[in-house]
């Protein structure tokens, strides 16, 4: 066996054809050239920015993680597809020429972009039980790991290692993957909840514009149970679900309810039992009518609903050697939540709370691809660099929902490994460019529908 780099006409990520397509398509060059006003002085790093803004986001979709992977873009035959793809020296000098200002600017394009790639497919389909139906806002923070003390803005966080704090929102429905709505890079050792208000009401705001009628519900975890969290959904017309600290009101309203209120659900080693159809389980909740912030002042105090869940305490360190326990011990896991009772009861807003944890897989895809470090020393370039990877991710998430089927929910790895990463050599004949891909590729029945929603022809219809 031999081997030689000598084929110019070869391509290892045919996929980012249609992927690419579609972005032009839902007018991301436009928003990039209308909004982002980069400083052109000195060396011109900041001139034309919807080419560079495009050869970054088409190299994270083919799975670049830092800038230098961006030359992935540059080999073989990608010259005869792709139009000014910028050498990974020149998207480094771009992302370290942003300001604050800049960062802020690529968010608008993000939220538009979102909005006209809503046009080419429903990002959030509702449902058919329209009495049932949500759109899930999911708001989260997750600390990515830097190892240099150099890198700006890094710092210890909650998880005790030194990193930068993303902060994301994710929108989804029961039919739907997740797209993030909201995407912001703050320091280290910043504290979850900070200006988490505003960024609600940002994520919010994006969600509208591409709902399809359907009531919102935050969610989160106890870091963001407040009252400012809470009136900014509110007053964006969601419903929250939060979940509590336990202090000494939640504990006095946990203490008020009575021992039969309490009702077996679906967990780890439930049992269904058929005659009288109700999960025996070691797992039980209740609720009680409750109001939110009244330490507050009176404009922000929220009534609505307690809905604990109780767990028996199975830690044998915490017992006395040769002494059992008079009576069952039991953990406590509270949220607060503003859901009617007619809409979702106890078990089901137990359910719905708890699948909040989805952002984790949102969290695991993002780290798995363009966040697995940051790339920069400088924070706004890292900043910069978490708003088109958010860009990238709706971007992909559209590509799915054109193919359709099965591959509609898909996560980015496999949508790389099945779509973008397909190798092709290139042929020109009369003028056109023609794609030779390898006989028999398992997923080219789902190619082909992406291909043709990206690059026919648009349809007339004769009046």
């Amino acid at each position: 066996m031999s081997h030689s780099f000598d084929d110019a006409n070869l391509t290892a990520t045919t996929g980012l054809v249609p992927i690419m397509s579609l972005a032009q398509m839902a007018g991301l060059p436009d928003l990039a050239e209308d909004r982002l006003t980069v400083t052109t002085t000195g060396a011109d790093k900041g001139a034309n920015p919807a080419p560079k803004l495009a050869t970054l986001v088409a190299g994270m979709a083919a799975g670049a993680d830092s800038i230098d992977d961006m030359n992935i873009l540059r080999h073989g035959g990608m010259q005869h597809l792709f139009d000014r793809v910028y050498a990974p020296s020149t998207l480094g000098s771009f992302l370290r020429s942003f300001a604050f200002g800049h960062v802020r600017q690529l968010d608008a394009i993000s939220s538009r972009f979102l909005t006209n790639l809503n046009e080419h497919t429903p990002l959030l389909p509702a449902s058919e039980d329209t009495g049932q139906a949500m759109v899930f806002v999911d708001v989260d923070d997750t600390v990515i790991d830097v190892h240099s003390a150099s890198k700006q803005g890094a710092g210890f966080g909650y998880q005790g290692s030194r990193g930068l704090n993303a902060l994301l929102a994710t929108a989804s429905t029961g039919d739907s993957g997740q797209i993030i709505v909201g995407q912001r890079l703050r320091k280290g050792s910043t504290s979850s909840a900070r200006g988490a208000d505003k960024f609600v009401a940002d994520a919010l705001a994006t969600t509208t514009r591409i709902n399809s009628g359907l009531p919102a519900l935050v969610r989160a975890d106890s870091a963001y149970y407040s009252s400012t969290v809470t009136k900014a959904a509110r007053d964006a017309g969601a419903e929250v679900s939060i979940t509590v600290r336990m202090d000494k009101k939640v504990k006095a309203a946990i203490g008020t309810i009575s021992d039969g209120a309490w009702t077996g659900i679906e967990y780890p080693e439930a049992i269904y039992d058929e005659e009288t159809r109700a999960w025996i389980s070691k797992a039980e909740v209740a609720e009680v009518p409750f109001t939110a912030f009244t330490s507050k002042k009176k404009s922000l105090h929220t009534p609505g609903r307690l809905v604990v869940r109780r767990i028996p305490e199975l830690n044998e360190t915490k017992r006395t050697a040769g002494q059992d326990p008079l009576f069952d011990l039991y953990r406590y896991h509270a949220f607060f939540t503003t859901v009617d009772k007619d809409r979702f009861d106890t078990v089901a807003a137990d359910q719905m709370h708890r699948k909040h944890a989805i952002i984790e897989q949102i969290n695991a895809e993002l780290k798995n691809g363009a966040l697995a470090h940051m790339p920069s020393g400088v924070f706004n370039a890292n900043a910069a660099w978490v708003a088109i990877a958010a860009i990238t991710h709706n971007l992909m998430r559209a590509a799915a929902g054109l193919i359709g089927g099965r591959m509609s929910k898909v996560r980015a790895q496999t949508l790389r490994t099945r779509i973008i990463s397909i190798p092709a050599r290139i042929a020109h004949r009369a003028r056109k460019l023609i794609l030779h891909l390898p006989t028999k590729w398992p997923w080219a029945t789902e190619f082909a529908r992406l291909w043709h929603a990206a690059l026919s022809p648009p349809t007339r219809s004769l009046s």
